[in-house]
């Protein structure tokens, strides 16, 4: 069964990106068996959806390496952006149907493995508040930002699963409260 999974990591105070989009902060930390956990997760990845900075950002940091993932990926954005080899689909998704239709077509390609919603709080709350979003799994990384992009940007209402050390990491695992 396909479900829809925000995993992402997060500094202590709550931002995935710095002001000027930058992940940098996140790799001062030591991940130990996070990166194990993370290949574990990937196994059963099977559609990806992210924003516009997210995919930018993974273009900087692969610099002349390939499109990292093997599996169709959704950016939603409103702007034109560098295109790479792989199998990426730009698209906007403004109204709450046409996120539900969004969300169909990445469960479709998915084939009964997970979709990754890989960057975005906004995506990530978005598709909670459609009652679209199963889990949120979060690193957190030792580390504050002061402001950025929030981890979630809209209120979610989550129930732990699983919280545990990954080095320098507090990883926490929850399931999303539908109403």
């Amino acid at each position: 069964m396909t479900r829809t999974i925000y995993n992402t990591a997060t500094s202590l105070d709550g931002f995935i990106a710095t002001d000027d989009h930058s992940l940098e902060w996140l790799f001062a930390a030591d991940p130990g068996e996070a990166n194990d956990e993370h290949a574990e997760f990937m196994r059963n990845v099977g559609a990806l959806v992210s924003g516009a900075h997210t995919y930018e950002w993974i273009l900087r940091h692969e610099g002349d390496r390939p499109w990292p993932y093997d599996v169709p990926a959704w950016v939603l954005t409103h702007r034109d952006l560098p295109r790479v080899e792989g199998d990426i689909r730009f698209v906007s998704a403004d109204t709450d149907q046409e996120l539900r239709d969004l969300h169909a077509q990445m469960v479709e390609a998915a084939d009964g493995r997970d979709v990754w919603v890989v960057g975005g709080g906004e995506i990530a709350g978005r598709l909670a508040e459609l009652g679209l979003l199963d889990e949120v799994i979060v690193s957190v990384a030792p580390v504050t930002l002061g402001s950025g992009a929030p981890l979630l940007a809209r209120r979610v209402d989550l129930r732990v699963l699983d919280v545990h050390r990954a080095q320098d990491f507090a990883c926490a695992r929850y399931e999303v409260v539908r109403p």
